[in-house]
Formats: structure tokens, sequence, C-alpha cells
């Protein structure tokens, strides 16, 4: 009878491990499949405000594109012809007659003289020297000088 109590203990008591091992292997993938969860939502939350995001530039973007070619067409209606003579017109001034043109005489002036570009002249540029150093070259040069310098103790 104490041989069938003993037994009956020990499976229970395995039993107890194998119930505690599944619990905690459940309870491991039920945590992890709530992490991937949250990341999921996050990331999801992010992609959806940076979305959002996008869509507000895009909607500025049109409406300052819209914005400058509104001023470049005021600007064009402010440069026409008849405007700018209007405007002159209210600020004094009026087409000139005949009598109003003054002509200047320039002594020895050619106006069928054929035009003449001014010359430039590239400067020449001094090729650069060959460029031969090696490393080794270099770190020779370097110890050679260092091995130059007077020694701080014999100076003393």
């Amino acid at each position: 009878m104490r041989q069938g109590v003993l037994i009956e203990h020990a499976l229970r008591r395995s039993w107890r491990r194998q119930r505690q091992a599944v619990l905690l292997a459940s309870l491991g993938l039920l945590l992890a499949v709530i992490v991937g969860a949250l990341v999921y939502l996050s990331q999801a939350a992010l992609d959806a405000t940076t979305g959002r995001q996008l869509e507000i530039l895009i909607a500025e973007r049109n409406e300052l594109e819209q914005l400058n070619e509104s001023l470049r067409s005021e600007i064009a209606s402010l440069r026409s012809v008849p405007r700018l003579r209007r405007r002159a017109e209210e600020m004094g001034f009026r087409q000139a007659n005949t009598e109003d043109i003054d002509y200047v005489v320039v002594d020895q002036y050619d106006p069928r003289r054929t035009a003449v570009a001014p010359q430039i002249y590239a400067q020449q540029a001094t090729p650069a020297a060959d460029y031969d150093e090696t490393l080794a070259g270099w770190i020779q040069q370097q110890l050679d000088a260092f091995n130059r310098q007077p020694d701080a103790a014999e100076g003393e």
C-alpha cells in the first residue's frame, strides 16, 4: 500500500511539473503574442500618422503652388504696356513729341562701324608638380626630421 501511495505521489509531482511547464510555455506564448500585437499596432499608428502628415504637406504645397501662379499672373498684368502707360500718365509723364527730343552729337562717332567685342585672354595656369611621393618615402622623411632634432636632455 505504501508503495502505491509513493507511486501516486511521484506521478502527481511529475504531472505538476508538466502542468507548470505547459502553463509557463502558454504564458510565454501569450506574452509574445501580446508584445507582437502591441508592436504591430504602434507601427500601424505611426504609419497612419505619417500618412496624414504627408497629406497635409501635399495640400499645403498645392496651395502654395496655386498662390505662386496667382502672383505670377498678377505680376504679368501689372507689367502690361497699357497699364504702365496709364500709370506713367498718372505720375505726370506724357508721350514725347519731336520738339521734346534732343539729339546729342558725338565727335568721331561712326554709327555704321562694326562692333568689336573685347578680347578675353585666359591666363596660362602653371602646371602642378608631379606627385611621386610614396608612403614609405614620407615615413622616411618624418623619421629623418625627427632624428635631426636635438635631444631635450642634451640642451639642459
